[in-house]
């Protein structure tokens, strides 16, 4: 609500100003000084100068016209809601009881002094306005005059600039070229400097050798050589070579001359090592004098190992095409590349050209060679050299660094030798089986890293690796076919041996898991895993192609579903499955459960929910194979079942149409016995039990018999009881034949065999109340309603299972009642 003021009221003359107001407005929610708002002053309130005093009038004459249009509005407005506004506020205060006129005196007496604060404060406000103006209008003024006298300064310093500038550029360009005469001769003094130092250098090695003191001259060659490296970046190409070509002439004197004579110090010693016995007689047959072999052969080691660096420089190493993948490792250190020459040569020989020695079929002997080598000479590595390196300060292996350079001799080998070989599958199958087991004992025995370049590279290579998968499948598949056409394929290796025996596996299964392990062995040690994956998806193809084989050979045996073979191939699905079942918790297999998260992940090929699965581990890389192994597994104890039931209720015809209206009872007969009716059913769940206990493994069986008691329960509760009336006789005997014989069948398999015949023991149970508690309960089921149930009751006797109404039917099949004249 807006409170208004007349204007004689509300506005005073300002000293030296008049001010037109028409209107005051207060907000009816703050009364504050802020919440005032006043028109534009059409007075005069400062003076301002030139076009923009002008614009500045005409907008305010705008404003003044837009606000006092707004004002005369809202007063038009507010005028005719006045009356209301008095009229409700003398209403509010008053109101209807004249007692309450007694307040008007203190009301205009308090209205009287807020009209005087609110008109002290619009004098306040009204006095302080114009004089902040006035004086934003002045302080802009000065800034204007002020500006103008820098721009009317501006005009000549520029024009002294620009002729200062015209009058300095001849020395400019005198001074730039004396500069860039000064930088271009200290270019020239430190070009003369490095040329200086080159030379100076090489005197130095020059005097360390004309005096025979080789390890300073060696020394001097380590810092030159790191002078080359720093001067890589330069782009003085014709210092770069001059330096180039000093490094390689000393470096090949000093190598040259170091390693004659480490090749004697060398050949003292016998090296090579060619027999074992020769590595075991080295320093026995040494002269008095082996200390100082020993000394110098150190010297020169150390010698020899200063100029690496300038032999990594200047020596351009071997490598493999890239296509093999090897991993990048430094070259051997030179005293051990020295050393491994005269086996290099040997290696050479024998193997490459036409000796009878190189023979494709053969790399058997090749790589027993390379074993041998490094067994002889692993002694005197570790004894000799390793101690030589550690006192270097070197971090190298002398045994690994000695392996890794014959490895190298191996890895051309191979390179060479298996395209000649590619399309042969029984010499390529051969070289692989020689590689798999050179390796595994170059890493088991000799202490090979994973990480070093070895033969697995070079059988990863793509042509090679696709070769190689395709031979895998071609040799398993037909060791598949030998296995399941062998007359001994169902029958276990180990039927005489009861405790190793326990999974009863047929041996076509065993065979071929065994396949599957060696496989796994073959392609662990590939080095990437991708390849491996490769190798994963090879052998899952086999499980499949294994299960379909199993399942074809089932179908021919469907009609005897009991027999032994059958038997022998559900013991060999379920040996499969559960193999791969500890197959997904092996470590190997959860690390390539891994990368084939990578995989797929990278290519989109599982949804969110089975990536979350594998990264969680709730499924496996085998999960696929299991699950349909496990579905065969389930069908065809489903058949057996199905197969032992149907005899069963074959056996069960004249026991379905025993007389249990008209049996005597208990009391009437001396002791109770089988019904005879009963036999052949119970002989031939004997039977069966025994057969296929003796011919399925011991998980098989539980998982069979459970399914047999679950389905001959409901079939005798429904078909023999439910179908029946019973006299005390009657109920007696069918408890005798359920508790002292069928469920005895099955004890031999659990403790409590009654607890899975929940169906049948309730209903004897019901059956059998003597006639004072069937009564009882038959009242307390027919007095429970659906609020108030007779479980209570029905606990209470042993029923648990049963429902309510199913209680009720057994009760009234029941003919033991006492004539109660209803």
């Amino acid at each position: 609500m807006w409170r208004w003021f007349p204007r004689s009221e509300a506005v005073k003359d300002f000293p030296g100003e008049v001010v037109t107001v028409e209107c005051l407005s207060l907000s009816q929610e703050d009364d504050s000084i802020g919440s005032w708002r006043w028109p534009q002053c059409p007075g005069r309130c400062c003076t301002a100068s030139g076009d923009e005093m002008k614009n500045t009038e005409e907008k305010s004459d705008m404003n003044i016209a837009s606000l006092v249009g707004r004002e005369q509005l809202m007063q038009g407005r507010d005028e005719d809601q006045l009356p209301l506004n008095v009229s409700a506020f003398i209403e509010k205060e008053v109101g209807s009881d004249l007692k309450s006129l007694k307040k008007l005196g203190k009301l205009i007496e308090q209205m009287t002094e807020n009209k005087m604060k609110l008109e002290e404060q619009v004098l306040t406000i009204s006095s302080e306005i114009p004089k902040r103006i006035q004086s934003a209008l002045k302080d802009a003024e000065e800034s204007q005059q002020v500006l103008n006298q820098f721009l009317e300064q501006e005009t000549p310093l520029f024009s002294s600039i620009i002729s200062h500038l015209l009058t300095a550029q001849p020395w400019m360009d005198d001074l730039g070229a004396m500069i860039n005469q000064i930088e271009e001769i200290e270019q020239h003094l430190t070009y003369l400097k490095w040329v200086s130092q080159i030379e100076e250098l090489s005197d130095n090695i020059q005097q360390y050798l004309m005096t025979n003191n080789v390890p300073e001259a060696a020394s001097i060659l380590v810092t030159m050589t790191e002078l080359d490296i720093k001067l890589q970046e330069s782009s003085c190409t014709h210092l770069l070579s001059f330096m180039r070509a000093t490094v390689k002439f000393w470096h090949k004197i000093l190598k040259d001359k170091l390693t004659s004579d480490f090749e004697e110090i060398l050949a003292q010693l016998h090296w090579p090592f060619i027999t074992h016995t020769q590595s075991q007689t080295v320093g026995i047959s040494l002269p008095a004098s082996a200390p100082e072999v020993y000394a110098t052969l150190e010297t020169l080691f150390c010698q020899l190992l200063k100029l690496q660096a300038s032999d990594e420089l200047l020596t351009e190493p071997k490598q493999l095409p890239e296509k093999y993948s090897l991993p990048a490792c430094p070259s051997v250190i030179l005293p051990i590349q020295i050393m491994l020459t005269p086996l290099q040569k040997r290696f050479k020989y024998h193997f490459r050209g036409n000796r009878q020695t190189n023979v494709i079929s053969k790399p058997e002997w090749y790589l027993a060679q390379v074993l041998m080598w490094i067994g002889n000479h692993a002694h005197f590595l570790d004894e000799k050299i390793q101690p030589i390196l550690e006192k270097a300060g070197s971090a190298v292996n002398a045994r690994l660094e000695f392996s890794r350079g014959l490895m190298m001799l191996i890895l051309e080998k191979l390179a060479s030798d298996i395209p000649c070989l590619l399309y042969d599958d029984n010499l390529f199958c051969h070289l692989v089986d020689e590689v798999l087991l050179f390796e595994r004992e170059l890493h088991s025995v000799h202490g090979y890293p994973s990480t070093f370049a070895s033969c697995m590279h070079i059988l990863s290579e793509e042509t090679c690796f696709q070769r190689w998968l395709t031979v895998e499948r071609k040799f398993a598949l037909q060791k598949m076919d030998s296995m399941l056409s062998s007359e001994a394929a169902w029958v276990s290796q180990y039927k005489d041996i009861t405790d190793v025996d326990e999974m009863k596996v047929p041996d076509c299964a065993e065979v071929f898991m065994t396949l599957l392990l060696v496989i796994t062995d073959r392609y662990k040690n590939l080095p990437t895993a991708p390849r491996k994956l490769q190798f994963l998806e090879l052998q899952k193809d086999l499980v499949d192609d294994f299960r379909i084989r199993l399942t074809q050979v089932m179908k021919e045996e469907t009609r005897a579903s009991l027999d032994f073979r059958y038997c022998a191939i559900l013991n060999a699905v379920n040996y499969i499955s559960t193999v791969l079942a500890d197959w997904a918790d092996n470590v190997f297999f959860l690390q390539l459960q891994q990368a084939a998260l990578e995989v797929f992940a990278e290519n989109n090929a599982l949804s969110k929910l089975q990536l979350g699965q594998l990264a969680s581990m709730e499924s496996s890389v085998f999960d696929d194979m299991i699950n349909l192994l496990e579905r065969l597994k389930l069908d065809m104890l489903t058949r057996q079942v199905d197969h032992v039931f149907r005899e069963v209720k074959d056996a069960a015809k004249l026991y379905k149409k025993e007389r249990w209206l008209s049996l005597p009872s208990q009391s009437e007969q001396a002791v109770m016995s089988l019904s005879s009716s009963a036999c052949p059913l119970l002989l031939t769940l004997r039977d069966r039990l025994l057969q296929l206990e003796q011919q399925l493994c011991f998980s098989l069986f539980r998982i069979f018999w459970q399914m047999l008691v679950e389905k001959l329960d409901v079939y005798i509760y429904q078909e023999i009881i439910l179908a029946n009336h019973f006299n005390e006789g009657g109920a007696a005997q069918l408890q005798f034949d359920m508790t002292r014989n069928l469920f005895p069948l099955f004890s031999h398999y659990c403790k409590r065999p009654e607890n899975y015949f929940k169906h049948v023991k309730e209903a004897c149970i019901v059956l059998n109340l003597n006639t004072g508690s069937a009564l009882l309960l038959k009242d307390v089921l027919q007095s429970a309603s659906e609020h108030l149930p007779a479980t209570a009751a029905l606990n209470e006797v042993g029923i648990y299972k049963l429902a309510q109404q199913d209680v009720e039917i057994l009760l009234n099949l029941r003919t033991n009642w006492p004539n109660t004249g209803k």
